[in-house]
Order: structure tokens, then sequence, then C-alpha cells
């Protein structure tokens, strides 16, 4: 099948009737189209929880280092457990483990809906909740993420669908918070959380409508867990390209991803504003994700997101450096665009080549570590940013965590020639570039590897 060469080609009217159906095409599956638009409604609901959750333990305790709390307890399960969910998910039925995985976030959703409309919700439950939902996002997101291979049986559209899948998050990003603080302001947080529990029957539904195929349905293995485990471990630590992107993605997601912690101090203490500000803070950090997003879905080839993974990761930082600076409101906005299209860059593309080169087999593992260098990270980052916080400032923790970002991203495009050589041979298998020639290809192959 012939591919495109050029690495940084993208959709244009002029080069493409419709570019808009070409950006949308991973939309043509049908199982696809029915998990977009029922994750579409539910993680509008799942921002609008993030952003009551945040602002209530805020409300309720005034405490910089709570708000750490919290946010390490909801995300540290997917650091202990994604391991041991990615053998689960090699291992089992993907589709049917969402189904179960999204039944009980509903259920959860619900639990915060009921305790803070009776008004008796405390930070303690708060904590017990946010590690309940941990716990089931440990096993839902490799799932999902594994899942989409499912849902596009064509190789060449599953970036599409991964950038679509962020713009569907960005979207959701931009619009949950924006009510979110409305609500609040209106009626209190708890409203919030009820329309987050009801936002799941949407997805649900879209899951349970789907057709998977005989040929889809993921085989039981006999090996045992451990075994397997070692298996994905092994994998993942000596495939130089996995191993650095994961080591990447992690060291950002350490110091840089937990500034969303952060916000409810900028809004209220630094910027002088209210939840509604708030709102309008991770607004703007999902416009500029969704117009990184759909950058990337409207690119035809995966070549070329090598050095987008670090240039991405060096603009986070600048941007976190920059926010910690501001003091106007409008600047702040401004920068949260920037910020928040950086970091939805450099995750999306990872994730791209990961779901590229990774042996299907491992698929699973894979992406279970993913979700754990992405999200497991998180919850000590988000200790740290707010032990930081509560002894230099807010401001200065981000600063901190903007010029580690950067170094982050130094090392990595240090390495990058070094990486394209690892993954050139994956792409020639897959057919994502050819050899015209064997002999021309090992006496420059060194010196020019193309972008990956």
């Amino acid at each position: 099948m012939k591919r495109n060469s050029d690495p940084d080609s993208v959709v244009t009217p002029a080069n493409n009737q419709s570019s808009w159906k070409f950006i949308l095409r991973a939309l043509g599956y049908r199982n696809y189209r029915l998990f977009f638009s029922g994750q579409s409604v539910s993680l509008i609901g799942t921002w609008m929880t993030r952003i009551a959750t945040s602002w209530l333990v805020y409300r309720l305790t005034n405490s910089a280092f709570l708000l750490g709390i919290v946010g390490f307890a909801g995300q540290i399960p997917g650091f202990v457990l994604a391991p041991f969910a990615g053998v689960w998910v090699d291992r089992w039925d993907r589709h049917r483990t969402l189904v179960v995985t999204q039944i009980l976030s509903m259920l959860q959703s619900f639990a915060l809906a009921a305790l803070a409309l009776k008004g008796s919700i405390t930070v303690n439950e708060i904590i017990w909740l946010s590690l309940a939902q941990g716990m089931i996002n440990a096993f839902d997101m490799p799932a999902r993420q594994a899942f989409v291979v499912q849902m596009v049986e064509n190789r060449e559209d599953l970036g599409n669908a991964i950038a679509l899948n962020s713009s569907m998050v960005n979207a959701a990003r931009l619009i949950g918070p924006s009510i979110a603080g409305v609500i609040i302001a209106a009626v209190g947080e708890g409203y919030c959380f009820l329309i987050d529990g009801i936002s799941y029957i949407a997805v649900i539904v879209s899951l349970l409508l789907m057709r998977i195929t005989v040929q889809q349905a993921r085989p039981v293995q006999r090996k045992a867990i451990l075994e397997e485990l070692k298996e994905g471990w092994d994998y993942v630590a000596h495939f130089v390209p996995i191993r650095s992107i994961l080591l990447l993605l992690a060291m950002v997601s350490l110091v840089g991803m937990p500034y969303t912690v952060l916000m409810p101090i900028f809004a209220g203490d630094i910027l002088h504003g209210g939840a509604h500000t708030l709102g309008f803070l991770m607004g703007a950090s999902g416009v500029g994700a969704l117009i990184s997003a759909l950058m990337l879905a409207a690119r035809k080839s995966v070549l070329g997101l090598g050095r987008v993974v670090p240039t991405a990761a060096a603009i986070f930082g600048a941007g976190l450096i920059a926010f910690g600076y501001s003091r106007n409101l409008a600047l702040s906005l401004a920068l949260m665009l920037v910020t928040g299209g950086a970091m939805m860059m450099q995750m999306a593309a990872s994730n791209t080549i990961l779901q590229t080169i990774v042996d299907e087999d491992k698929r699973g593992r894979v992406m279970s570590f993913y979700s754990m260098a992405f999200m497991g990270m998180a919850p000590f980052g988000s200790l740290l940013a707010g032990a930081l916080a509560a002894r230099i400032g807010a401001p200065n923790t981000l600063v901190i965590s903007g010029i580690v970002c950067i170094v982050a991203a130094g090392w990595f495009a240090l390495h990058l020639t070094e990486l394209r050589r690892h993954v050139r041979p994956v792409y020639v298998r897959l057919g994502i570039v050819s050899e015209i020639a064997t002999g021309i290809h090992n006496a420059t192959a060194l010196r020019t590897p193309p972008e990956e």
C-alpha cells in the first residue's frame, strides 16, 4: 500500500476536496463512531467533576496541600495497578472491560453527588471516592487506549483516531469546566457530580450497541500473570524508542501535569477571581488542546512526530514558567491556551507513535505503562506540587516545573537520531517507509535517518 512520504504533510483545501471529511475519517468506522459520540457526552461530565472536586476541596479547606492529597488519591492507583491492568487487557475482552469500568465510574459519581447534595461531604470522603475512581481508571485507561485498534481496522487511520480521541477529550475539557463554573456558582458542586453520573449512560449505551466480531475478541491467555507482566516490562525496557518516549512522558507528568491541581489557587488568590475564573482558565487550556488535536488529526502520516514530542514538551515548560509570572487574567488565559495545546500535542504524538510501533500481543501492557507514565506519575506530582506550593507559593512551583520540563525535552531531543534508527525497521515492516534499494539504505541509514 502506498503511503505519503512527506512527514509534515497536512490536509488543506488545495490538496484535498473534502479536508474535514479527511480529518474525521476515523468516524467512518461504526464502532468508533458510537464510541466517539458516547464518550463526547460522558467526558463533559468528567471534566465538570474534576473542576467541582478541586473547587470543593479548596472551599472546604483553603489548603494547597489537601488539593495535592486529593489529586494523589485519584491518581496513585494508576501507578500501582496499571502494570497488572495491562496484563488483564491483553488477556481478556477489552470491550467488556470498558462496559464494567464505565458502570463503576457512574456509581462513583452518583455517590459523590449524594454526599455533596446532602451537604455533609467531608474531605476524607472525597479522598476515598477519588481513590475508588483512580482504581477504576487504572483498568479503564489502558483498555480504552488498546481498544482503539479494534474499532479502527485500517492501521493507516489509527493515528487519526487517536488524534480525534484527543480532540474529543479536549472539546469536553473546554465545555465541561465552563459549565461547571456556572453551575458551581449557581447551585453548588453537587449538581456537577449528578450530571456526570447521568452522562455515563451515553457511553455505556454506545458500548452496548457496538458489533464486536469473533476476530476482535481477545483470547484467554494461559501464562502466569507475573510471567506476562515481566514479558511486557522487558519489552518496554529494552525497546529504546518506547522506553525513551515513556520516560519523557513520565517526567513531564511528574513535574508539569499537576499544574491543574494548583489552578484554584491561581484563580482565587493570584488572579482574584472565583469559580468562574477557574472555569475560564481550564477552558482556555482546553481550547489550546483542541486546536493541537485537530492539527494532529489533519496529518497524513506518523512520520515527523518524533521531533514534535520534545518540541511540545519544551513549549509546555515555557508556558508554565510564563504562567507562573503572570498576574493578568487575559495574559494567563493566553498562556493556558499555549500550555494546554503543547501538553496535548506531546501526549497525543507519543500515544500515536507507541500505538504504531508496538507489537499487537503486547499492546495492552505497553498502553498500561503509557497510562502509568501519563497518569501514574501525576499523583506524586500532585503531592510535590501541593507541598512546594505550600512552602514557596504556587507561582514559584510552576516556574520550577517548567524548567524541569524544558531540560527533559532537551535530553530527548539529543537522542532523537538514535531513536530514529531503532524505529525505521518497524516503519519499513509496516510499509510506512519503503526501501528503494538495500544498498543505498545500508550506506545512508546511519547518516540520514528519516523522521519518525
